[in-house]
């Protein structure tokens, strides 16, 4: 590859089946994709950065969907690799009369036979931000093992390194999450984590203060803990920790919203964005995502996002 990327995912993708009426009485879903890895390369694109996604693509009759879907958007599919496995699925209803569902069929699917030799590193050298989370690397112990051995070799070439526990409990235990965590925690340089889930599962920790403390403590240099209890972001870095508002609370869907953010703060990070900027735009984008049904699907785009910052980052 001749151009350097700025930013590179690795991470599941997911046929997404949307509907607004509940899946009991729905009869018309909507195909999309998803997949948090995925997204956030997805936010990041739509800004302007230049993207790469490591992944294996089922070769099922939506193979096609998805390659050409991300063909379309610019991203760089160079180390997408197909497996003789089906493609994951989750079906998502947002009902207004009732709160939303999600299933998950993830299971032994193409994205888990990941492993160490679907790592280039060529590639991850030719980049400027290396990405991936605890949801992929939940996926199955080659999973774990590729998205381990892409982080040392990131930061065996200088290239920074972010990652964001992403817990569910959909996805993985707490223990399991607690376990990847600690593996993968002395390579990363960017966490992303919010104070509902990943802390309290993983850090058993509930101020935002303590908290960055504490992975200061374990090496990482900049912490961003979103706060649903706060309304806000805490950021840790270079010793200094500050608070900012969410864009919006005015909000319809926040799946994959906390995806779109962690884009929008690379992206910046990338871009000549001081963090407090790099924050500030990343929380126009997960509340702009936040306000529109779907997750990929309702990521916003560059002239939108900038609009509202008024240049304000100086690209």
């Amino acid at each position: 590859m001749e151009e350097k990327l700025d930013i590179i995912t690795i991470g599941e993708c997911l046929i997404e089946l949307s509907s607004n009426a509940c899946l009991s009485s729905t009869d018309c879903m909507y195909k999309y994709y998803g997949g948090d890895a995925l997204a956030t390369a997805i936010s990041a694109l739509r800004l302007g950065s230049k993207a790469g996604f490591i992944t294996k693509v089922g070769n099922d009759a939506f193979k096609e969907f998805l390659l050409d879907s991300w063909q379309a958007e610019g991203l760089d599919i160079s180390q997408v690799r197909l497996a003789n496995e089906q493609n994951g699925f989750y079906f998502i209803t947002r009902p207004l009369d009732r709160s939303k569902e999600i299933v998950y069929y993830r299971k032994r699917i193409a994205p888990s036979k990941l492993s160490i030799e679907d790592i280039s590193e060529e590639y991850i050298s030719n980049s400027k931000i290396l990405y991936s989370t605890g949801t992929t690397m939940s996926l199955s112990m080659s999973a774990e093992e590729a998205v381990l051995k892409a982080f040392e070799i990131a930061k065996k070439n200088n290239i920074t390194t972010a990652f964001d526990p992403n817990y569910s409990i959909l996805c993985t235990t707490k223990e399991n999450a607690r376990e990847s965590f600690n593996k993968i925690i002395s390579n990363v340089d960017i966490l992303f984590m919010n104070d509902k889930y990943d802390s309290n599962c993983i850090l058993e920790l509930e101020s935002a203060e303590n908290i960055i403390k504490k992975l200061w403590d374990m090496g990482v240099s900049t912490i961003v803990i979103k706060s649903s209890l706060k309304g806000g972001y805490y950021t840790g870095y270079n010793g200094n920790i500050f608070f900012s508002e969410f864009f919006t609370k005015d909000t319809i869907d926040t799946t994959c919203c906390g995806d779109a953010f962690n884009g929008g703060f690379m992206h910046a990070i990338t871009h000549g964005c001081n963090h407090v900027e790099a924050v500030k735009l990343a929380s126009i984008v997960a509340g702009l995502q936040a306000q529109e049904i779907g997750a990929i699907k309702s990521i916003p785009y560059k002239d939108e996002v900038y609009s509202i910052m008024r240049g304000g980052c100086g690209f």
